[in-house]
């Protein structure tokens, strides 16, 4: 069985950078395409950024890009989104998952089949 931890979400002011890291254990983690989704109370669990196999191709979702940037080390079973000008929208609990199946980048969360626990990410305006 997968398991993801996910860490260092926290409480960041505006304009703040935080770096979210997943560690992954009991899987082949360089075979699943990796993704970060969030959820903010009262809405859906929506897709940030996803990281294909090797790490050469990311999506992100359009209120993110040029902000966020994900990535993976592959040797240390982990990846990470690092993000970058956070704004008061960007709070949420944010969630690592792994499609063991993609070959493809799946903005669904239905193509995900392992998740963390969350993290909290605050921002204070």
């Amino acid at each position: 069985q997968v398991q993801l931890v996910e860490s260092g979400g926290g409480l960041v002011q505006a304009g703040g950078s935080l770096r979210l890291s997943c560690a992954a254990s009991g899987g082949t983690f360089s075979t699943y395409v990796m993704g970060w989704f969030r959820q903010a109370p009262g809405k859906e669990r929506d897709i940030v950024a996803a990281i294909n196999r090797g790490g050469g191709s990311q999506y992100y979702t359009d209120s993110v890009k040029g902000r966020f940037t994900i990535s993976r080390d592959n040797a240390k079973n982990t990846v990470y989104l690092q993000m970058n000008s956070l704004k008061p929208e960007d709070m949420a609990v944010y969630y690592c998952a792994a499609d063991r199946g993609g070959w493809s980048m799946s903005v669904s969360r239905r193509a995900y089949d392992y998740w963390g626990q969350g993290t909290q990410v605050t921002v204070s305006s």
